[in-house]
């Protein structure tokens, strides 16, 4: 199922200049930024309340984050809002599944548990696929909130929220890293959006559930799962991020960041990384039989080939998801991380689009049999590489476009073609 800096974590110009002072010794080479970053407006710089859209918070060593800024920025909710008003297509239309859903209903109630037990496979837990729902429905009402300015929907986002702030401690057995994942990522989604856009939710609470994020669910999710199949450090590395920019926290931005830079040439293989893919840093894998069994088996590689492809394309999908969140959150926050990965996730898009999209799979890839059922799993990468960058590309999703419009895959990935579809904010 669902790392040491390799180049510093410098931001491009509309991050505070402090972030980069604080971050420029950690090692010497200059990262990417973004090509189009407007000049610092001086309220930005500042802190001050008069940049629109842009609302600045900082942590207690003086750097800023930009708000809201986990996955969505307030341009793009904004550009959401234009859209389903207008009833433009596709984002109508998919803003009605999303309403229509479980997830959407006012009726919706959370079932809070203090200790989320998840073990792996298929044994009983407790309160796992409630926790899951319990962050998606939040976060799908914080959307419709901010859409529709029903101040029911913020309630009951809201509401969600708080009850699972006042009861959840933590999270025990096998898969409790990548559930706190999971969970993690939605809950810090809808948060950021509703601690930004809403004024009804109290300081109290907001600190309440800061709390819980800090102490239930980043401990979990930033100390790293090498050994594991790689979706689970992305994931991880994916509620990480959003959860340290929802607290203001540039050390655990950084660790995420980290994360990122070690696991994605770790699971997505491109020939100038040498015959073998790179190994996932800090795990016991380290032969090359090592790295072969932990690539399920497969011998020859090839650019884009993931680690997962030769168990199944959704897992890979997991993967190609998470990735993108990653990277669009920390672009929200003035890193392009991106411009780091985006030759190995055109690649990746390319060959499992290939074969989801019908072609025969040769005997030398994973021995002629794929599984190629994905999710929906790509928008968010479509929208930055096909939309900012302008690169023609391949949707492995093209082929069962109605998985679009199930809108989530019921774990941590949802509305995402209501959300990022030809919006680059």
């Amino acid at each position: 199922m669902p790392g040491t800096l390799s180049r510093s974590v410098l931001p491009r110009a509309c991050v505070v200049a402090a972030l980069a002072a604080a971050l420029a010794p950690l090692t010497p080479q200059t990262p990417p930024t973004r090509p189009d970053a407007p000049a610092a407006p001086a309220a930005v710089l500042s802190g001050a309340a008069g940049a629109p859209g842009r609302p600045v918070r900082r942590d207690d060593s003086g750097h800023a984050f930009r708000h809201p800024g986990v996955l969505l920025t307030r341009a793009q909710l904004k550009r959401i809002r234009a859209r389903v008003a207008d009833g433009a297509e596709p984002w109508a239309s998919e803003f009605e599944v999303m309403r229509s859903s479980m997830y959407g209903s006012l009726d919706y109630t959370a079932a809070p548990v203090a200790v989320v037990r998840c073990p792996p496979g298929s044994q009983p837990g407790r309160g796992c696929v409630e926790e899951r729902r319990d962050a998606i429905a939040a976060y799908t009402h914080a959307l419709l909130w901010y859409v529709t300015r029903d101040r029911a929907h913020a309630r009951k986002a809201v509401q969600i929220m708080d009850a699972w702030s006042a009861e959840v401690e933590d999270h025990t057995e096998g898969n409790a890293p990548l559930q706190a994942a999971w969970s993690g990522s939605s809950w810090a989604r809808a948060g950021e959006i509703m601690r930004y856009t809403y004024d009804g939710w109290s300081r109290a609470r907001v600190r309440r559930f800061a709390t819980i994020l800090r102490t239930a669910y980043l401990p979990l999710t930033e100390r790293g799962a090498p050994d594991h199949n790689g979706n689970w450090d992305l994931t991880m590395a994916d509620a990480s991020i959003g959860i340290a920019v929802f607290l203001d926290d540039t050390e655990a931005f950084e660790t995420a960041v980290r994360r990122f830079r070690d696991r994605v040439p770790a699971y997505f293989y491109l020939r100038s990384d040498g015959p073998l893919p790179e190994r996932p840093r800090g795990s016991r894998i380290k032969t090359a039989d090592d790295i072969r069994t932990y690539w399920f088996g497969q011998r020859v590689f090839v650019d884009g080939l993931a680690q997962e492809t030769c168990r199944n394309f959704t897992h890979v999908g997991y993967a190609l998801a998470a990735t993108a969140h990653v990277a669009e959150t920390a672009w929200h926050q003035g890193v392009d991380l991106y411009d780091e990965v985006a030759e190995r996730l055109r690649a990746a898009l390319d060959l499992h689009a290939r074969y989801q999209l019908g072609d025969p799979a040769p005997s030398w890839l994973c021995d002629g049999r794929l599984k190629v059922r994905m999710g929906p799993d790509t928008e968010v990468l479509l929208n930055h590489l096909g939309n900012r960058r302008g690169w023609s590309l391949r949707d492995p999703e093209e082929a069962a476009r109605p998985a679009r419009h199930r809108g989530t895959d019921n774990l941590f990935v949802a509305w995402e073609t209501l959300t990022h579809t030809n919006n680059p904010g």
